[in-house]
């Protein structure tokens, strides 16, 4: 049966019913599962990076937050309902960049840009747009609209399909193409700003840069399955634990490793208390907390030693 959804090949009519909830659900969801994932795992890549932190994801810097303001505005109160199909990519893709430029913004006022100021101004702008989707569903409680972005904020993939795969893999793929062309420019800035001058990089410049990349693939993620968490923390450390810290091969592993691990997250979803689908976020987030504990304890005891 997955065979014949797969290469196109006949079916029987018993089978027929079997054969399109494979082709119609189940494999968008699996390509948009690991496509995402990819996304994500590249996102954090870059984000950890910029900041030369390896604790840091898109939510440290308010970018994931911003896309979800877009996103639940279009959802709740049907803002860009003339687009169609492209309102929620595009509205969620605005809010990233919202967020983007108001954390660059505030950031480099004073005391110029460095990788602290991103991550104590993404921080606190992260909190504000959280709280500014919760008041607007709260401005929107009854009827399913509100039930259903409660749970999509939460991250899934039950509303994959192939338009939503053809979205994300031209997004995806293009910008894990374009980090991959800068990765001797990422591996210079991640050794420091002034490694990256010595090198010819305007570092303040060239974070911009990433930070758009970064906001456009976040964007169209978020618009997709939700705000799913972790990924862009998790997969970057371990990839380092796997090739080392050079971002060619970075680069190239972590795409991988995001997109086997957000597949079997949403395997998990949809088994651990069947009929039920637990909230993709919420598999991520099981694994990703005590990771990101494990990550703190060692970087203390190495800095203790």
């Amino acid at each position: 049966m997955v065979w014949a959804a797969i290469t196109g090949g006949p079916v029987s009519s018993v089978d027929a019913a079997s054969y399109w909830i494979v082709v119609d659900s189940r494999v968008p969801r699996v390509l948009t599962g690991a496509l995402v994932g990819a996304g994500l795992a590249v996102v954090g890549v870059i984000v950890q990076a910029m900041v030369r932190n390896p604790l840091a994801d898109p939510y440290v810097l308010g970018i994931s937050s911003g896309a979800s303001v877009g996103a639940t505005a279009v959802v709740l109160f049907g803002v860009f309902s003339g687009l169609g199909l492209y309102a929620l990519p595009t509205a969620a893709f605005l809010g990233a960049l919202v967020a983007t430029l108001l954390v660059f913004g505030i950031a480099q006022r004073g005391g110029g840009l460095t990788p602290l100021r991103l991550v104590l101004t993404g921080t606190a702008l992260g909190y504000g747009f959280s709280a500014l989707t919760t008041v607007l569903i709260f401005l929107r409680p009854v009827g399913d609209a509100a039930r259903s972005v409660m749970f999509w904020l939460l991250g899934s993939l039950a509303a994959a399909t192939w338009h939503s795969v053809a979205l994300v893999a031209v997004v995806v793929v293009i910008g894990i193409g374009v980090v991959a062309a800068r990765a001797r420019q990422l591996n210079a800035l991640a050794m420091g700003d002034e490694v990256a001058a010595s090198l010819g990089i305007r570092a303040s410049r060239f974070r911009l840069e990433l930070f758009v990349i970064a906001a456009l693939m976040t964007g169209f993620i978020v618009s997709v399955c939700g705000a799913i968490g972790f990924v862009g923390l998790i997969v970057p450390h371990v990839t380092r634990m796997v090739v080392g810290a050079d971002h060619r091969k970075i680069i190239l592993v972590a795409p991988v490793l995001g997109a086997l691990f957000l597949v079997v997250a949403d395997l998990m979803a949809r088994i651990v208390v069947p009929p039920q689908e637990i909230p993709l976020g919420a598999i991520t987030a099981a694994v990703g907390v005590p990771v990101f504990l494990g990550l703190m304890q060692r970087r203390r005891t190495r800095i203790d030693s």
